[in-house]
């Protein structure tokens, strides 16, 4: 009888549910350096994720998860691949949502992400390098490639008007890959890309970036660089020079730092940035600013890229890399109930009661290809000294 018992109790175990555990997820950024402004806020935007699963009590038997955050740098591919090497051999990370700048992304996931198994969900790296990028199903991204926001960006200058225009970008996989798209974007619609033309970050004086593209002159200035560092030195310089009144930004440019360090200057230049005006956008807003931070660019995709870690676990029964890589596509696309942000609960129910979801997030999700996202973006207007929307496309 008594082995009986045993035997029941083991059976029981076996068939029961998930034993809750401390799940880690890493969240890599770069909280120094040419975006550095941006990711307080996408960080808290994935731990607001992390929080309403934890407080849920519904992740893996009751499962809490944990933030443990490790600093991207943006640029530094040796300093990012250490951080994620603590994060994952020190800290024993379950997943990454990170990183956030492509080159530093592309770095982590060959030299560490790759080696160990361990599944990155980035809501911001957009080079279109990384579509193609060998991943062992290992990567996804919250965020739509650049290779669509060079098309975004040239239906906006067709509207304005604009025919011919200089073009800089940062010297990375981020900067060479939307500037590829951008140039051949506007000039299969007929505009004229005068001039293309690397900066480097961190310099202090950037006259004679300026000056080579003042040369080749445009009717506007494409700034594919960052707020907080180069594109930022390349505007002022072309302001205080009068190369150039009107500068358009791509995504990486878009921030409040920087109407506020360029000042007026600024007013009537426009860009673009991954948004909707989705249910879940309001939603997440709100949340937002309940939790004391704001919705600026890409805490939305870093609310979705930690939440679709946490359902795909659920969906996987597992907070192993190797076992929930394959539920990503699942939870994030049709068929299922639409959940949306506030919902995590409710999906980790439906998930663990053996149902479907369609996890349409932040930032009305969508997976296609391999991990690739649809995407949608903000149209930005720089008026009365703040990035304003324009429309949504």
């Amino acid at each position: 009888m008594r082995k009986l018992l045993i035997a029941l109790a083991a059976t029981t175990m076996l068939a029961g549910p998930a034993l809750a555990e401390d799940v880690k997820i890493g969240v890599i950024l770069g909280f120094t350096g040419p975006i550095e402004s941006l990711t307080p806020d996408m960080a808290s935007g994935a731990e607001l994720a992390m929080k309403e699963v934890t407080d849920s009590g519904a992740l893996l038997g009751g499962s809490k998860v944990m933030s443990v955050r490790g600093d991207s740098t943006c640029t530094d591919a040796a300093a990012a691949s250490a951080a994620a090497e603590r994060l994952i051999t020190s800290d024993k990370v379950n997943a990454i949502m990170g990183a956030d700048c492509s080159g530093v992304t592309t770095a982590i996931l060959q030299n560490v992400a790759m080696a160990n198994g361990i599944v990155m969900v980035s809501p911001s790296a957009t080079s279109p390098a990384l579509s193609t990028l060998e991943d062992n199903g290992l990567f996804f991204r919250t965020s739509p490639s650049d290779a669509r926001q060079g098309q975004v960006l040239t239906d906006i200058l067709k509207e304005k008007g604009v025919k011919s225009a200089a073009l800089t970008y940062t010297n990375n996989d981020y900067g060479k890959g939307l500037a590829d798209s951008i140039k051949n974007n506007f000039e299969s619609a007929g505009g004229k890309i005068t001039i293309t033309a690397a900066h480097e970050d961190g310099k202090g004086d950037y006259s004679a970036e300026v000056a080579a593209l003042a040369q080749a002159g445009g009717d506007v200035l494409i700034v594919a660089g960052y707020l907080d560092q180069g594109g930022k030195g390349i505007i002022q310089g072309a302001l205080d020079s009068g190369a150039f009144e009107t500068f358009v930004l791509p995504d990486g440019m878009i921030g409040d730092s920087l109407p506020i360090a360029i000042g007026d200057g600024l007013n009537g230049s426009y860009g673009t940035v991954p948004g909707t005006d989705s249910p879940g956008a309001a939603k997440f807003g709100e949340m937002a600013t309940a939790a004391g931070f704001k919705a600026g660019p890409f805490s939305a995709e870093s609310y979705d890229a930690a939440a679709l870690i946490m359902l795909a676990m659920q969906a996987a029964g597992s907070s192993d890399s190797g076992k929930f890589k394959d539920k990503v596509d699942m939870v994030a696309n049709a068929p299922g109930e639409k959940i949306f942000p506030g919902e995590l609960a409710k999906g980790l129910k439906i998930l663990k009661d053996g149902g479907d979801i369609d996890y349409v997030g932040a930032s009305a999700v969508e997976l296609i290809g391999a991990g690739e996202s649809a995407g949608n973006y903000r149209e930005i207007l720089v008026d009365g000294g703040k990035m304003t929307t324009a429309k949504y496309r």
